[in-house]
């Protein structure tokens, strides 16, 4: 007589608990003769095993939206505008901020304070109109540019550094941009940072900052939430690798601003032949 279907799911079901029951006994890593020089056998997944758990996704750090432009007189224009210009194309794409802050609300010249830094009198020099001052700064300002320009070797900067100060450690990313790392300098943020600045200007600059590790050759510099450009123009390759680096789909966006402009960015932050060309020794802090 055939078993009943409910005894051949008993015994199905007892054989099944058996067969577990032992694999759980064998401990983990030991082979079933307990023979410490026998190896284990490794676990190998085949095409029909399950998936392994993937690595737990981190999210990337929220890319800033907030920019402030410090401004004082005498400063180069385009160390604010040649970043500037990259930064807007963005802001065409993801919503930014922009503050201008200076002293007061006032027009800020390019004009050099001191007659003898314009001897032929010349009347060119544009004004931008700052939107805070620095007693009243926004409260959730990200991102500094400091530029450079006549105006950073200027001797009255006391209200200027003073807001360096107060405001770095409350930023995600500090940038200088040219001679605006000897502002920054001034202020005693960059102390341990590495930095670099104008190879014209190298000799002066760096002196304002005896604790800065100062790097040359370099077209840039990252070091954490500081970076640093050197002369004028490399200011605009230093926010294509901003750019880059800090918002999703950076690197097409840079390939497409690239484009509209028609600008071939630097992407090599060694390549500066300032520093051979105007005789800047080379430094051993930006071997990464």
């Amino acid at each position: 007589m055939a078993p009943s279907p409910s005894l051949t799911h008993l015994l199905t079901t007892s054989l099944l608990l058996l067969l577990f029951s032992s694999v759980l006994a064998t401990p983990h890593g030991k082979n079933k003769n307990n023979d410490p020089h026998q190896k284990a056998p490794s676990f190998k997944p085949g095409p029909h095993s399950p998936p392994l758990p993937a690595a737990p996704f981190t999210p990337p750090e929220d890319p800033p939206t907030h920019y402030g432009v410090l401004l004082f007189r005498a400063f180069e224009l385009m160390d604010i505008y040649g970043p500037l210009d990259i930064l807007q194309l963005l802001a065409h794409n993801r919503h930014l901020t922009l503050s201008l802050l200076s002293r007061t609300l006032l027009p800020v010249t390019t004009e050099p304070s001191s007659p003898m830094m314009n001897t032929h009198q010349s009347i060119f020099w544009p004004t931008i109109t700052p939107t805070h001052t620095f007693s009243s700064p926004p409260s959730n300002l990200e991102v500094l540019i400091v530029p450079g320009g006549p105006g950073a070797r200027s001797p009255d900067l006391a209200p200027e550094l003073q807001f360096i100060r107060e405001i770095f450690p409350k930023l995600k990313y500090l940038i200088t941009i040219c001679t605006g790392s000897g502002i920054a300098a001034q202020s005693g943020v960059l102390d341990g940072y590495r930095a670099t600045t104008n190879k014209a200007a190298w000799a002066v600059m760096t002196a304002m900052g005896p604790k800065v590790k100062w790097v040359s050759p370099a077209r840039w510099v990252e070091d954490g939430k500081v970076w640093s450009s050197s002369g004028v123009t490399a200011g605009i390759d230093l926010i294509y690798e901003f750019l880059k680096q800090k918002y999703p789909n950076g690197t097409e966006l840079a390939k497409r601003f690239g484009e509209i402009t028609e600008y071939e960015p630097e992407t090599d932050w060694r390549k500066d032949p300032w520093s051979k060309r105007l005789g800047v020794p080379v430094t051993q802090p930006g071997r990464l």
